[in-house]
């Protein structure tokens, strides 16, 4: 399964390419994939997730799985870090209590852990055994480049885990 979105002037389409629709070699068009539903987009983004993983993926919110939890893309570096206070879909609260996102912190640890074990032994097995310098110049740039990456899922998990917000579809 996978997932494009391709615009065309004001209008901005989501498509679907299943393997396993039609005649197998992929189709097109408003499928149900399972628990995701990716529809026609108009201005406005518009995917109803009922699947958690992929509201977590989507960055979405828990209570209802449709609106976004961050008020810019993760390409814009200007409000990286800011979340909405509230879903623009249910208006549930994305900010539970003050500084709340603090916590993800340890979560924003664990992701960084375990990015250096990852890219440790992928230099490990690729280059066999390679100098100091390179492992501290690998794990700084894919740190460096995963930084928005691992900033804001470490806030989407630690809201989807300590958040005490629970998926109500009727949201």
């Amino acid at each position: 399964m996978a997932f494009y979105v391709k615009k065309r002037g004001g209008l901005q389409s989501c498509f679907v390419l299943n393997k396993y629709a039609g005649n197998g070699k992929g189709t097109r068009g408003r499928k149900r994939m399972g628990q995701l539903f990716l529809l026609s987009l108009g201005k406005q983004k518009m995917v109803n997730m009922k699947s958690k993983g992929a509201a977590i993926l989507a960055a979405k919110c828990p209570r209802c799985h449709q609106g976004n939890m961050f008020p810019v893309s993760m390409v814009s570096f200007k409000k990286l870090s800011v979340v909405n206070s509230h879903c623009p879909h249910c208006n549930a609260s994305l900010e539970p209590e003050p500084d709340f996102y603090y916590g993800a912190m340890y979560i924003s640890y664990a992701l960084s852990v375990a990015l250096v074990i990852n890219v440790m032994i992928i230099l490990n097995f690729v280059f066999d055994d390679p100098e100091l310098w390179v492992y501290l110049v690998s794990v700084g740039v894919a740190n460096i480049l995963l930084l928005p990456v691992m900033l804001r899922y470490s806030k989407v998990l630690y809201l989807y885990v300590a958040g005490k917000l629970k998926y109500d579809p009727t949201a």
